[in-house]
C-alpha cells in the first residue's frame, strides 16, 4: 500500500512564498505491508520514498538504525539506496521489522512512527513517517482441543536414545588391558617369588622329610639323607663334603649358624650309609629338625 507523507517545514518566518515552497518541498511515499495475518517471528517490510530538492540533505543520524531489544517489533534491519533526478535526489529506504511477541490472543500493535530530518536551504525540513498498525495472532489458540498432543499437558518425550557399543567397546578393552597388567604384576611380584621360594632346594627338600614318621623304614631315611645333601649341593653349586663345609659356610653366610649341625649329619649320614647302624627315634627327630633350620636360613629367617 503506497500513501502520500506529511511534511513538516520547520521556519524561521510565518510567511512563506508558495512558489519558492512548490519547489523546495519534500515528496515522498511509503510501501506500507498489510495489517493481518502475522505471528511471532515473522519479518515485516517497510519501504520509505523521498525525493528530495536541491539544496536539502538527509541527516544520517535521523535514519533509524537496528538493535533495539526488549520490544513486541523490533528493527532488525535498514536497507538504504540513494540515487540521483532531476532537480534534486531520491532516498530510498527499507525497514525490516520482526514480531518478538505471541499474546495469547490477537492483538494490533504498531509499526513505530519515523521522523527524517533533512539539513540545507532554504530551511530544514521534518519528514514524519506516521505509525502502521500489524495485527499478531496467537500460535495457539487459548482454549484447545484435548486430543492427544494438545492441551496443557503434554505426553513425556521419550528419551533419546544413544547407541552405547562404542563406549562399551572402550571400557571392555580398558578392563581386558587392565587385567593384563594386574596379572603382569601379580606374576611378577607374587607368582615368581612364591614359586622361587617353593622349590628351593632346602624347601623340597623339608617337605619330603616332615611327611617321615619315626618308624618309617630305613630306606626312607636314607633317602631322606640323599635329598638333603642334594639340598646342599644344590645351594653351594657343587659337591660338598665334609672337609668343605668351612669352605660353604664361609661362601653363604646365612648358614653360617649351622656349621656344627652340618657337621653332625655328615656324621648321621656316614653311619646310615656305611655302618648299617640305626638312627635312634631322637636322631630321626633331630633330621626333620635340621631340614627345617637349612629351610629357614635358605630364606634368610634363621
Amino acid at each position: 500500500m503506497r500513501r502520500p507523507l506529511c511534511v513538516l517545514i520547520l521556519a524561521s518566518s510565518p510567511v512563506v512564498c508558495l512558489a519558492e515552497e512548490s519547489t523546495t518541498l519534500l515528496e515522498g511515499t511509503t510501501r506500507e505491508p498489510r495489517a493481518f495475518g502475522y505471528q511471532v517471528g515473522d519479518i515485516v517490510p517497510r519501504g520509505v520514498t523521498v525525493r528530495v530538492p536541491e539544496g536539502l540533505v538527509l541527516d544520517d543520524a535521523s535514519v533509524p538504525q537496528p538493535g533495539a531489544r526488549g520490544r513486541a517489533i523490533e528493527l532488525r534491519r535498514v536497507t538504504r539506496r540513494d540515487s540521483s533526478q532531476p532537480g534534486g535526489r531520491q532516498h530510498e529506504l527499507t525497514l525490516e521489522y520482526q514480531l518478538m511477541r505471541s499474546p495469547p490472543q490477537p492483538r494490533t500493535f504498531e509499526l513505530p512512527t519515523l521522523t527524517l530530518r533533512f539539513d540545507g536551504r532554504p530551511r530544514a525540513q521534518d519528514l514524519r513517517i506516521e505509525a502502521w498498525p500489524v495485527t499478531v495472532s496467537p500460535l495457539v489458540p487459548v482454549d484447545v482441543s484435548p486430543r492427544r498432543g494438545l492441551g496443557e499437558l503434554q505426553p513425556d518425550t521419550p528419551p533419546l536414545l544413544i547407541d552405547p557399543s562404542a563406549t562399551q567397546n572402550r571400557l571392555i578393552a580398558y578392563a581386558a588391558a587392565s587385567l593384563l597388567l594386574l596379572a603382569y604384576l601379580g606374576y611378577f611380584y607374587i607368582g615368581l617369588p612364591w614359586w622361587s621360594l617353593a622349590h628351593r632346594p632346602f624347601m623340597q627338600a623339608w617337605r619330603s622329610l616332615r611327611a617321615l614318621r619315626p618308624d618309617s623304614a630305613e630306606s626312607q631315611w636314607r633317602q631322606a639323607f640323599q635329598q638333603l645333601h642334594e639340598a646342599l649341593n644344590r645351594t653351594a653349586g657343587e659337591v660338598v663334603f665334609e672337609h668343605g663345609i668351612d669352605r660353604f659356610v664361609g661362601a653363604d653366610g646365612r648358614f653360617e649358624p649351622l656349621r656344627g649341625d652340618l657337621l653332625q649329619f655328615f656324621q648321621l649320614s656316614r653311619r646310615a650309609f656305611f655302618d648299617d647302624d640305626k638312627l635312634a627315634t631322637s636322631e630321626r627327630g633331630w633330621l626333620i629338625e635340621f631340614s627345617r633350620r637349612c629351610r629357614d636360613a635358605e630364606r634368610g629367617a634363621a
